[in-house]
């Protein structure tokens, strides 16, 4: 009796241990795949905050909280298992999946740019004002995360890949409310900024005070910066996607210019090669999503046209 449980113990210990190495392996995993996707989730967070922009301040936390449920919804209702599938059955079918979701990035980026520059009507709120304008903010912003996640579980799915399925999955889950509570963390403490100024404007320290002032007056500029850098983003992220998809595909030619010149600028100029071969990708890369989000722009207007007139 005592030597069999003492055998029942000794199983427990050992599962204990093959349990919390599988637990290891699932967080430096986790960690690995979201260091690869850092520069998607700058992006993520540069985007989301244009979506609250000259909004209430009353609106602001509660339109974040209900994008945030949208993007944990796109990444473990739609994106995990999606990617899982396919990672397992179809792999080639992920590359057009992501091509596809970059052109509605660079859709969304471009239509911006050209409202701005008064190429195209900017969309009206209809007869309910408001309502309609935040449903409008929440579901374009969830729309353009769902992109934006997807590119960032893809990447974290590659870096995994040798894992099994099941710490596959684990990982990919932890990464999702991961990256989740990190990008919409910093979006909500950014455009809470300035009440937090306030707040301290109102405190008996000067220091405080001058902080404070600082706040109020710096983070309108802020905001402005943070929603251009975003629009860009989008044209970066999503002419990027499109451009490594048709290389993968088997285009070669519009990405490997882009990379030619990009190493070529990296060769010439020392030790700063690496950040202005970067900044030349990027270029290129906004520069190919402007056009074809553009282009893009230019059919839906038309079909929008076609539509109305029937």
């Amino acid at each position: 009796m005592a030597g069999g449980l003492v055998a029942l113990l000794d199983d427990v210990a050992a599962l204990v241990k093959v349990t919390a190495a599988s637990l290891d392996d699932i967080a430096l995993g986790a960690g690995k795949a979201s260091v690869k996707s850092l520069g998607v989730v700058v992006d993520d967070a540069a985007v989301t905050p244009q979506y609250v922009e000259g909004l209430s301040p009353k609106r602001e936390l509660p339109i974040i909280w209900k994008i945030a449920v949208g993007s944990i919804r796109n990444k473990l209702l739609i994106i995990l298992p999606v990617a899982l599938l396919l990672s397992q059955f179809a792999p080639w079918a992920l590359t057009p999946i992501l091509m596809i979701g970059g052109a509605y990035l660079v859709f969304e980026g471009a239509e911006k740019i050209l409202e701005a520059m008064g190429a195209i009507k900017p969309h009206g709120l209809g007869a309910n004002g408001a309502v309609r304008e935040e449903k409008a903010i929440i579901g374009a912003a969830v729309r353009t995360d769902l992109v934006l996640s997807a590119e960032i579980m893809v990447i974290s799915l590659n870096e995994v890949a040798h894992e099994s399925f099941l710490n596959r999955t684990l990982i990919l889950i932890l990464i999702a409310f991961l990256m989740t509570v990190v990008v919409y963390g910093v979006v909500g403490l950014i455009v809470k900024m300035d009440d937090i100024g306030l707040h301290l404007a109102k405190k008996s320290s000067a220091v405080a005070q001058k902080v404070g002032r600082g706040l109020v007056k710096g983070m309108p500029i802020v905001m402005s910066i943070l929603s251009k850098v975003g629009i860009v983003a989008m044209l970066w992220v999503g002419g990027h996607l499109i451009l490594v998809g048709m290389d993968d595909l088997g285009w070669h030619a519009p990405y490997g210019f882009v990379h030619h010149v990009e190493m070529l600028v990296h060769d010439a100029t020392g030790s700063a090669g690496a950040v202005l071969g970067w900044l030349v990708n990027t270029a290129f890369s906004c520069l190919a999503g402007f056009i074809i989000g553009s282009v893009i722009t230019a059919a839906v207007q038309g079909i929008n046209r076609l539509r109305s007139k029937h």
